[in-house]
């Protein structure tokens, strides 16, 4: 198969203020790395953790109360941590159909999540949840139809230089995205000897891409 371990998904945290108006702006920025590292796939499950971890530590501990979040993969699974300064305010679970509004949102945390827990330390606690990703390795892709229909297609480009061995970090990489724009410019080359309008396909195949990983503008 093409290079399965060229992806790189170094953990990654970022301190912030527990406030209701930070956690569209938490929500986004997790998008955005989730989209950098393929994981579409589970953005609106992680998405939904990262507000009710944050909003738990906004009810539970206080407005104002500086955190952050941690991201990082455990495996194939992608780990969501929230940390806080207070080791009392413990997050609980309860029964979904209770009057008590308190602990609704780790139910619904428990029903996406493959596992969640919480660590304390003196000073601290971290409420932390796992996805399943789907990926084949943790530096690996999800290996969806059309990633799978991709390597099939860059099978000779291998033979022109790319890497076979796996994790070759940067410089797999690297040379992995040559070799998927020598496909690209030969099949717009191979449109172009067909008659056909090489920007058109380019703007099709574009609108068919984000439609199909549901990008927004």
């Amino acid at each position: 198969m093409i290079q399965e371990a060229c992806m790189s998904r170094r953990s990654w945290d970022l301190a912030f203020t527990a406030d209701p108006e930070e956690v569209a702006a938490l929500r986004r920025i997790m998008r955005l790395h989730l989209g950098m590292w393929g994981l579409h796939d589970v953005t609106d499950e992680a998405q939904l953790c990262v507000s009710e971890l944050v909003s738990n530590v906004i009810t539970h501990v206080g407005a104002g109360t500086p955190a952050t979040l941690a991201v990082s993969m455990n495996g194939t699974r992608l780990r969501i941590e929230v940390h806080d300064p207070d080791p009392r305010a413990l997050p609980t679970l309860v029964d979904g159909t209770s009057d008590s509004e308190g602990g609704r949102g780790m139910v619904l945390v428990d029903a996406v999540a493959d596992c969640w827990g919480v660590l304390l330390h003196q000073d601290r606690k971290v409420t932390w949840c796992e996805l399943k990703t789907g990926l084949n390795a943790s530096n690996g892709h999800v290996s969806t139809a059309g990633v799978m229909r991709a390597e099939l297609l860059l099978g000779p480009y291998r033979t022109a230089g790319l890497p076979q061995e796996p994790g070759l970090g940067r410089l797999g990489a690297a040379m992995a995205e040559e070799a998927v724009i020598e496909v690209i410019a030969d099949v717009l080359h191979w449109l172009r000897a067909h008659g056909c309008d090489p920007e058109e396909i380019l703007d099709r195949a574009q609108t068919h891409f984000e439609v199909q990983i549901g990008s927004t503008p």
